[in-house]
């Protein structure tokens, strides 16, 4: 993976793009490490923070597509393979956590795609049940947009902070104060996906009770 560890390094518009792709089909890329130092550079003058969400953003939408395609075309049986495969464990990948994104978009409907991009351990194989369950490629492709839009959206917004808050730090430096921020990033978007799936679930609610 020293390629990966290379590109995190020279950080452009093209770099995020692959590195956002990557990271949205089943490659472990962090995007914590790609989009936070990408904002922290925009805001110390070198990239422009909108730029960085657009490009990161598009960057997903295609491994997203990547993933939806995939399984819409190989099927569940051959998704499960791969998974349990010598080359899904290199890319720290179960049948396991599968069922799981499985499960959740089961759950939650074709909104998984869109609160889904805001989970750890889902965000980047919820794209396969879309695909398996056959959606809408173009609804698929609205909030899978919205989604990574909203994630790199939080993510810039912390690089862009961090730059204010403790000046110019070497980029290992700036990793480790970010791996510390993640957790706090995380507490934070599952609040926010609850409170989304719980609009809707008292929303479809009120509607079957006007129905009645």
């Amino acid at each position: 993976m020293d390629w990966i560890y290379t590109l995190l390094e020279q950080l452009n518009y093209g770099t995020i793009t692959l590195l956002m792709l990557l990271e949205s089909t089943v490659i472990p890329v962090p995007s914590e490490l790609v989009v936070a130092p990408a904002a922290y550079r925009a805001a110390a003058g070198d990239m422009n923070v909108m730029l960085v969400i657009l490009f990161a953003t598009i960057g997903a939408d295609f491994g997203a597509s990547i993933n939806y395609f995939v399984a819409l075309y190989v099927g569940r049986p051959v998704i499960y393979k791969f998974a349990n495969s010598k080359w899904g464990k290199m890319c720290l990948l179960s049948q396991k956590k599968v069922e799981k994104s499985e499960r959740y978009f089961d759950n939650h409907g074709v909104m998984a795609t869109l609160t889904g991009r805001l989970v750890p351990g889902i965000r980047h194989l919820i794209s396969i049940p879309a695909g398996l369950a056959r959606m809408n490629y173009w609804k698929f492709l609205l909030y899978t947009t919205i989604g990574a839009g909203a994630w790199h959206s939080v993510l810039a917004a912390l690089g862009w902070y961090l730059h204010s808050a403790i000046g110019d730090v070497s980029d290992e430096e700036l990793k480790a104060i970010i791996g510390q921020y993640n957790h706090y990033i995380i507490i934070g978007i599952v609040a926010i996906v609850v409170i989304i799936i719980a609009y809707y679930i008292i929303k479809g609610k009120m509607k079957k009770k006007e129905k009645e």
